[in-house]
């Protein structure tokens, strides 16, 4: 899946959990991931966030903690 989409969906995702009150917001989205993104996908967000997380909304970047880093995928 390319950065684009993967950002796209996770700003999809911020976009509805910034209705609610922040810290659950933060909660939701990354409750959304952990439970169902598999870890090719957070392995692919992960790579945008450590890169700087350019293109992702602030709730995003505020959620990355609370999600699940995967294992690096073997060689």
């Amino acid at each position: 899946m390319s950065a684009e989409k993967i950002t796209r969906m996770a700003n999809q995702i911020a976009m509805f959990m910034e209705t609610k009150p922040e810290a659950e917001g933060v909660a939701g989205l990354a409750a959304h991931i952990n439970d169902f993104w598999e870890p090719r996908m957070r392995r692919q967000f992960f790579e945008i966030v450590d890169a700087g997380g350019a293109g992702l909304r602030p709730l995003v970047l505020k959620a990355a903690g609370s999600i699940r880093r995967p294992a690096a995928e073997a060689a």
